[in-house]
């Protein structure tokens, strides 16, 4: 069956592709104002922060040089030497990294129990009281805008070198990020149940762990694991303030110039992060979908 095309008068079609050309050669206007007002930004910030091209240019080569002095001989008539040449230290570089590990771990964990307290007061839905929610939103903000390693300066100062300093500043940050991300998805909920819990007579405590908590739980693990990752790189770096883990050897080894423990390092910490990466997104992968699926 044949269907007819029905085409409108010229007088009615002519003003539609007149508006069609107009609100196109607004929207083209608009992008081009924003690209001249992003390149205008560039440079102000580039002036600014006296980024010199010609000089970044002139000193490239410093950067591949020292990537190329890292990189250790290695023959294939002699592998095994050259190995374990390369890798002499490598108990002890093990042993520095598992502490790396573990303090990303416990800041993890104790970051992410602060911001689990926390982020229930700090959610407009639950908390109607402005005093309260404002300040464990304050407080929150202060905990993430603060850098890892000035706390881990902090308490490096207050209690002396060791892992504890990077462990409580890796877990305030935590807390400070975890607790927005927290406090977003707790937002997001559907209220339909805390009305009904609530209408039953329920405490707001007995409200947040029967009818939030359920809903948040599989979200709340996911952020945690990703959170997880990005202590463990974080921790990596605490050593250069001396906040333990393996960032305190590879530090040294940078400021003495041995260049081949450098680069054994430096796998050892990308062949972690990779694993733990793999292995998290794997889990959070699975808690995602087992929410999509109730």
């Amino acid at each position: 069956m044949s269907h007819a095309i029905t085409r409108l008068p010229d007088e009615q079609l002519a003003p539609m592709i007149a508006r069609y050309a107009a609100a196109v050669r607004e929207r083209r206007r608009h992008s081009l104002i924003a690209a001249a007002v992003v390149a205008v930004c560039i440079v102000l910030a580039g002036w600014m922060g006296e980024v010199r091209p010609s000089v970044l240019i002139a000193h490239s080569g410093r950067l591949t040089d020292y990537f190329s002095a890292i990189v250790p001989t290695l023959r294939w008539d002699s592998l095994g030497a050259d190995l374990a040449e390369w890798y002499w230290n490598l108990d002890g570089w093990l042993k520095l990294l598992l502490d790396t590990l573990l303090i990303a771990y416990l800041g993890t964990l104790l970051g992410g129990i602060g911001a689990f307290l926390l982020c229930f007061l700090a959610s407009a839905n639950l908390v109607r009281n402005p005093f309260i929610r404002l300040s464990a939103r304050r407080f929150l903000e202060f905990c993430r805008t603060v850098p890892e390693l000035v706390f881990a300066l902090l308490f490096v100062v207050a209690f002396g070198l060791g892992a504890m300093p990077g462990v409580l500043a890796l877990a305030i940050h935590t807390m400070g990020s975890l607790g927005k991300l927290f406090a977003e998805v707790v937002e997001n909920i559907d209220m339909k149940p805390v009305e009904g819990a609530t209408a039953a007579g329920a405490s707001w405590p007995q409200t947040v762990r029967f009818a939030v908590v359920p809903q948040v739980a599989s979200n709340f693990a996911s952020y945690g694991l990703l959170r997880f990752e990005i202590n463990v790189r974080e921790a990596s770096i605490m050593g250069f303030v001396g906040a333990g883990g393996i960032g305190q050897d590879l530090v040294e080894a940078i400021r003495k110039f041995y260049y081949s423990d450098v680069s054994a390092i430096l796998l050892l910490i990308i062949a972690t992060v990779m694993i733990i990466d793999l292995v998290t997104e794997q889990v959070r992968h699975r808690l995602l979908g087992l929410e999509g699926r109730r």
